[in-house]
């Protein structure tokens, strides 16, 4: 978003015609009040979100600066125009209602899809696409509201030197930010959610699933890795991408090393399975030294097998608990040390 007063404004040392006793000055000051009000509110919002709390858990906040941001526009909408001109006023009246609308419509819509968004790719996909339209809606608008400025200054005599303010600055910033951590981030979750599908196998005892699942999972960590590693380091900084690669490492070792102690403790449990119903079937006193011997080498198969099974399970989910605890130390830490805090 565009901050109305990212311009130095120096007065140029002519007469200025007067509104209701305001300079050409004082009339974009005024403006630009209530636009770096509303702005300031937005930036705390966003920043709040940004740094751990969802979206819906700032409700109340969304809805407070709905009734700031009406109040806005009606006061701006009230002015009168300058020297017979109401267009710098109307684009700042665009603006604010751009933003209404993104705050009322848009946001709405990012608090319903983030309470899906973790259920699919496709979900925290759009999820985080609809954020970046309505960044997107907020600085067309105000590049509008800029190029409207420009015009006004000209009409009366007033340079502006671009300069961008701490508010501004942080605004960019962070969505320099996000932009980065976004396409690490969805790298790490294509291949969080194929895992959980490969753990649900697993927790069902579902030998097909564990495989396709398994096979799935491997894919997507070595598309992945490809990925990463066309990705630079964020000035510098290359502890996203480092802590991803490694949770794709293992997630690719999980599907195509240790899942074959998980699968083939399933396949000796169903072999199993079908040898001891039959040798239940034959009568005590009708049993070989084959029957029993078959039936003991199954039973020490399937349990040595479950050993290696409960050893490789165990294994996984202490290393799994490790790397998402330093993929969400790393990320917390990222955003911390790149992304602005506070209010402007």
């Amino acid at each position: 978003m565009i901050n109305l007063k990212q311009f130095l404004i120096l007065l140029v040392g002519l007469a200025i015609s007067p509104v209701f006793g305001q300079t050409a000055i004082e009339y974009m000051e005024t403006i630009s009040g209530e636009t770096k009000a509303i702005q300031k509110d937005m930036w705390d919002y966003t920043s709040t979100v940004a740094h751990g709390k969802s979206a819906r858990k700032v409700e109340k906040r969304r809805s407070e600066l709905l009734k700031t941001s009406l109040e806005a526009i009606q006061k701006v909408k009230a002015m009168p125009a300058f020297d017979g001109s109401t267009a710098y006023r109307d684009s700042v009246v665009d603006f604010l209602q751009v933003n209404y609308t993104v705050l009322k419509v848009d946001y709405a819509e990012i608090v319903n899809l983030e309470t899906s968004s973790q259920s699919s790719f496709e979900k925290m996909e759009a999820y985080l696409k609809a954020q970046e339209l309505a960044s997107n809606k907020m600085r067309e608008s105000a590049q509008m509201v800029r190029n409207q400025q420009k015009v006004f200054a000209e009409n009366n005599n007033i340079d502006l030197l671009e300069t961008d303010d701490a508010l501004s600055q942080k605004m960019k910033r962070a969505s320099e930010v996000y932009g980065y951590y976004n396409g690490v981030y969805l790298v790490f979750f294509k291949n969080f959610l194929q895992e959980t599908d490969l753990l649900n196998s697993m927790q069902n005892q579902n030998l097909t699933g564990i495989k396709n699942n398994s096979e799935k999972l491997s894919r997507f960590a070595e598309e992945g890795l490809e990925k990463l590693s066309a990705i630079n380091p964020f000035e510098g900084d290359a502890s996203l991408v480092v802590a991803c690669k490694e949770m794709l490492t293992f997630y690719k070792d999980e599907a195509e090393n240790q899942m074959k102690a998980v699968i083939d403790y399933h396949e000796k449990n169903k072999s199993f399975a079908a040898i001891q119903e039959e040798f239940e079937q034959i009568k005590e006193k009708n049993r070989t030294q084959e029957d029993v011997d078959r039936f003991n080498n199954a039973v020490t198969a399937v349990n040595e097998a479950g050993e290696l099974f409960n050893a490789t399970v165990a294994a996984l989910n202490k290393e799994r608990e490790a790397k998402l605890n330093n993929w969400n130390k790393v990320v917390a830490k990222f955003t911390d040390s790149h992304v602005p805090k506070g209010k402007a």
